[in-house]
C-alpha cells in the first residue's frame, strides 16, 4: 500500500512509519508500505523535522525520503491511501481506469471513530502540537487499516 499526501514530508510519511511499526509488531513482514506526494516540492528530502521528532518521541523511526506519486503507482500497489479529499481528487485524476480508482480509500476511513469522509489535517503550517494530533489520528487509522488486511 502507499499513503499519499501533498508534499510527502508530514502526513503520508508519518502514516507509513506508523504502519510499518504496527505491522512489524504484528509479525506482518509481508506488507509493502510506502508513501508519496502529489507535489514534487520535496522529492528526495527527509520528512519535516517536527514529524521526525514526534515519531521518535513515540519510539517510531522515520527514515523516508520524499517521492512523487505517479500513474505507475496504480500498478505497483493494491491499496492507495490519500490523507484528504483534495489529495484523493489529485490521485483519482491519474487513475488509468475504474479498477485503479477502486484501489483508492481515504486514510481516516479505516478509523472506526472518525466521521465518514474525514480528512487528516495538514500540520505543516502549525506547531509541534499539530504534529502530535496528526500522529494520534494516523495511529488510529493505521490500526484499523491493519485489522482489515487478510492474514
Amino acid at each position: 500500500m502507499i499513503f499519499v499526501c501533498l508534499g510527502n514530508i508530514c502526513r503520508s510519511p508519518t502514516a507509513e512509519a506508523i504502519l510499518r511499526d504496527l505491522a512489524r509488531a504484528a509479525g506482518r513482514t509481508d506488507l509493502e508500505i510506502a508513501s508519496a506526494g502529489t507535489g514534487r516540492w520535496h522529492v528526495g528530502e527527509p520528512p519535516d523535522p517536527r514529524a521526525i521528532a514526534t515519531a521518535r518521541d513515540r519510539g517510531v523511526a522515520m527514515d523516508h525520503l520524499g517521492r512523487h506519486f505517479t500513474r505507475a503507482d496504480f500498478a505497483a500497489f493494491d491499496l492507495i491511501v490519500p490523507v484528504d479529499a483534495a489529495v484523493r481528487r489529485a490521485v483519482l485524476a491519474l487513475a488509468p481506469d475504474a479498477a485503479a480508482a477502486a484501489k483508492v480509500k481515504l486514510l481516516r476511513a479505516f478509523d472506526p471513530a472518525a466521521p465518514r469522509e474525514a480528512d487528516l489535517p495538514d500540520p505543516y503550517y502549525g506547531d509541534r502540537a499539530d504534529f502530535e494530533v496528526v500522529y494520534d489520528l494516523c495511529v488510529a487509522a493505521c490500526r484499523g487499516l491493519l485489522a482489515t488486511l487478510p492474514p
